[in-house]
């Protein structure tokens, strides 16, 4: 993601042309203040999204802010330079459609990652952002303690990212978190996926009643996250690729079966993440000390000017 003289991109630093308003629109930053891009606009959105060294976030649009290094009078921020995320990046994977094995040639290719925040970044007064994205790239990157506390709350996305088959970075320290990627598997993945195979549902359930049909994305996804809680359960790992069911999901996904079909393959793959539960040999809880200590190694390693 580099920073172009005309294009703002996730990690741009910016300098306000407006007033910022808060709630009651109140004024929370004058015209002038400094800020980091950490969303950029998707399709018809215009607005992007921006963090305050307060840690309050503001939707501004593009004539609402200019690059900070090509404001004329502006003030060398905290003494840093500009930051430059893709050079802390240490860990970064594709994920989604392709990593799943459900790709087609429609399909967009989905960058995750993880980027350790130099000290000097989290000394400053703006503090490290715990996430960027960047929708021109269809990107999203989380700052290593982010990742580290979502992953330790079974949190399927981020769980799926450790495990993805489509790597393309890996530093030292990303190869330290793979090699504890284990540690994070506990029986939480049971409530956590299925909680999100039941989101899927219940935006199932909505369609049907406003609309009368299925969205046969949501419900591809939502046998998806069940098979692959209870692959993991018994397996000990996150198998991303869902292997020999890419047809099977794909006819879902086409609507060549009809909804009482598919509803009852979700049923009895509910059945078997109960069954895989009660069989599991993970652990009640993951392994924070393990994630702890790789924070703080990496914490060391920044503050002495490495990563």
């Amino acid at each position: 993601m580099s920073h172009q003289a005309h294009n703002i991109h996730a990690g741009t630093q910016i300098v306000t042309k407006v007033g910022v308003h808060g709630s009651n629109n109140a004024l929370v930053h004058p015209r002038g203040a400094v800020g980091i891009v950490t969303r950029t606009p998707c399709g018809h959105e215009q607005h992007f999204l921006v963090r305050f060294p307060d840690g309050f976030e503001a939707s501004l649009l593009r004539d609402e802010l200019e690059v900070l290094k090509l404001f004329k009078d502006r003030l060398e921020p905290c003494g840093t330079r500009d930051f430059a995320l893709d050079d802390h990046v240490i860990y970064r994977c594709i994920v989604g459609s392709r990593a799943y094995g459900l790709d087609t040639d429609s399909s967009d290719t989905d960058l995750r990652g993880i980027y350790l925040a130099p000290a000097q970044l989290h000394w400053s007064l703006y503090g490290a952002p715990e996430q960027f994205e960047d929708n021109a790239t269809q990107s999203c990157f989380w700052e290593l303690q982010k990742f580290l506390v979502m992953a330790l709350k079974a949190n399927p996305n981020i769980l799926e990212c450790l495990y993805s088959p489509l790597v393309e970075k890996v530093t030292p320290i990303g190869q330290q978190l793979l090699a504890i990627r284990d540690r994070f598997l506990s029986q939480m993945i049971f409530q956590t996926f299925n909680g999100y195979a039941l989101s899927q549902f219940k935006k199932i359930e909505q369609d049907l009643r406003n609309h009368g049909e299925v969205r046969w994305k949501h419900a591809m996804h939502l046998l998806r996250l069940l098979m692959t809680g209870a692959a993991t359960l018994r397996e000990g790992r996150i198998p991303v690729h869902v292997g020999d069911r890419r047809d099977q999901l794909l006819a879902v996904k086409r609507g060549e079966l009809s909804w009482e079909k598919v509803d009852a393959w979700r049923q009895e793959l509910h059945h078997d993440f109960e069954q895989a539960l009660a069989e599991t040999k993970l652990p009640e809880r993951p392994d924070y000390e393990a994630a702890n200590a790789l924070l703080v190694e990496a914490r060391s390693l920044t503050a002495k000017g490495g990563e």
